[in-house]
Order: C-alpha cells, then sequence, then structure tokens
C-alpha cells in the first residue's frame, strides 16, 4: 500500500496523483491534507512516515510547494528516507541506489503528467542493493 498526503499547495497535485494510483490499480492511503485550506506541512509528513516505518504502508508520496519542506521533515523519522525528484532520473536512481522509501516533488516545479512519469519510474525500479 502507497501512504499519500500533501500540505495545501500540493492538494490538487495529489488528487491526480491518486487518480493515477487508481488507473494503475494500486492501493493507496490519503493522510491529507483534504483542501486548500492552509495547513503545517509536518504533520502530514509525520503521518506518512510513520505509515511507513509501523508497517502500515510499504512506500510514501509526499507533495507540497516545492517538495523541500514536506520530506526534510519526513526525514527527520527514523528509518525514513524521502527524496525530492523534480524529473524521472533521479527518482529511478533514488529507488535503486538509495531504497528511498517516500518519493516528495513540488506541485509549484513539475506540472501533472511530469509527476506521474515520476511516480511511475519510482514505483517501478527496484532497489539494486
Amino acid at each position: 500500500m502507497i501512504a499519500i498526503g500533501c500540505d495545501h499547495g500540493g492538494y490538487a497535485l495529489k488528487q491526480e496523483i491518486i487518480e493515477h494510483l487508481k488507473d494503475r490499480g494500486l492501493d493507496y492511503k490519503d493522510y491529507g491534507c483534504y483542501s486548500t485550506e492552509a495547513v503545517d506541512y509536518p504533520v502530514y509528513a509525520k503521518a506518512v512516515a510513520n505509515a511507513i516505518v509501523s508497517g502500515e504502508c510499504e512506500k510514501g508520496i509526499l507533495i507540497c510547494g516545492t517538495g523541500l519542506g514536506i520530506s526534510l521533515a519526513a526525514n527527520k523519522v527514523k528509518g525514513i528516507r524521502a527524496a525530492v525528484c523534480s524529473e524521472p532520473f533521479t527518482a529511478k536512481m533514488a529507488r535503486a541506489h538509495n531504497n528511498c522509501n517516500i518519493l516528495a516533488f513540488g506541485a509549484r516545479v513539475v506540472g501533472a503528467d511530469l509527476a506521474k512519469m515520476i511516480v511511475d519510474t519510482w514505483l517501478d525500479t527496484e532497489f539494486e542493493g
């Protein structure tokens, strides 16, 4: 199962990524936020990170304006390896070489089509370690 979360800046793109996960037939759990009303991104980063370290979910996707803040917050949780990826090659390397368990990106940095490519590449890449 894939945990997904965002702040208000990533809400619209999260909705598109959820539809993409559904199209791929993948199970997911939405940890919020649930609107464009201003929220604090660390709350959602922590929820997704905790879902992974507890074993409830295998991987996570986090979205904020740039991907930076939400990934930094997630990386404070022991056992999390969150990487900000703005194109597919970095997503592939983050999985293959770093066993990244949370993919983060910015809704103000990548559009929906590119975000879907990044997600697909990341999900379809196995850790080579």
